[in-house]
């Protein structure tokens, strides 16, 4: 088996920005995993909030040995993106090989279509009220926050869209305190959760300060391993398969934060639609869907997924799995 990787470039619809900075496209590594005439494919973002670079992600991949299989990768290499890149890779490579899809080799029902969130990304209020008034339309908002200025973007925010459902995420950029001000007012504005309002190394406070909402981990949940860590702290974990290196962590974190009595929200990085693929499976079920990478996109892989009416429908064979 070999591997091929590329470093690709789609431009964004729009300039994305959150806590950590903005970005005018998304920087994705997309992998080919070739076995005779068999091809698989995977893609993942490398993600500087947790150490990782284009280079390194490729070095990393570059490093696996020349013949392996899904299970001894979960060993070789750690969670992040170049596990994930390859995961999925292998999985569709299966896929391939079999004639069968995804979704029946890993034992799942078939799926259908999900719901996602729509991501209003930071601005001023003004522009964000207009931006919500523009997609009021879409039954789930998430409103990027994490700065000077909050409260009147939420109020905006909820003035451009009365009627549409609403989460937020801070991105780990508010304090205890401001959280706890904020808190009451989230509520009132009919917020459905918050996502990370603290960074991950202070969120032991979440365990002492009143929680009138549920909040999510993101930052602070990668894998089964850091499930233990969030009990008293969190309601729900966001599940990424570039954080959790792949479908098949995934499907084991969703199951393993179930058992634990986490609620389930799986979301994605800025991602074209052979990220968001694999995704769809894990978000079956799901409380919250943010898998909307390629709604964001001015430019796509050549089969896209398909988003209507009905919500985010599974890929087509073309695409993955």
């Amino acid at each position: 088996m070999e591997f091929d990787i590329k470093p690709e470039r789609f431009r964004l619809a729009e300039t994305f920005t959150i806590s950590r900075g903005s970005r005018d496209a998304a920087e994705v590594l997309t992998l080919t995993a070739m076995d005779g005439p068999c091809r698989g494919l995977g893609e993942c973002v490398p993600y500087k909030r947790y150490g990782e670079t284009m280079e390194s992600v490729s070095a990393q991949i570059s490093d696996l040995p020349p013949v392996i299989s899904r299970l001894p990768l979960q060993e070789l290499l750690a969670p992040g993106a170049a596990r994930n890149a390859v995961d999925c890779a292998l999985w569709d490579l299966e896929a391939k090989k079999s004639g069968r899809r995804v979704w029946e080799l890993a034992g799942l029902a078939e799926p259908g279509p999900v719901v996602t969130a729509f991501t209003l990304s930071l601005d001023t209020p003004e522009r964000m009220r207009q931006a919500a008034a523009r997609h009021a339309f879409r039954p789930l908002l998430k409103i990027k926050l994490g700065g000077e200025g909050d409260m009147a973007r939420l109020e905006a925010v909820r003035q451009g869209a009365p009627d549409t459902r609403i989460v937020v995420d801070a991105n780990e950029g508010w304090t205890a305190e401001v959280y706890s001000d904020l808190a009451p007012h989230l509520v009132r504005l009919g917020v459905a959760l918050v996502e990370q309002p603290l960074p991950a190394a202070a969120d032991d406070l979440l365990a002492e300060i009143e929680r009138p909402l549920p909040v999510c981990a993101d930052e602070s949940c990668h894998d089964r391993a850091t499930l233990a860590s969030l009990k008293g702290k969190y309601d729900m974990v966001n599940i990424k398969l570039d954080k959790t290196g792949g479908l098949t962590e995934a499907l084991a974190l969703r199951e393993a934060a179930r058992d634990a009595g986490f609620g389930i929200m799986v979301g994605c990085m800025v991602g074209t639609s052979l990220a968001m693929a694999p995704a769809i499976l894990v978000a079956q079920g799901a409380a919250i869907v943010d898998l909307d990478g390629p709604l964001l996109l001015a430019e796509d892989r050549d089969t896209p997924l398909e988003y209507d009416a009905e919500g985010l429908h599974p890929p087509r064979p073309e695409l993955w799995g």
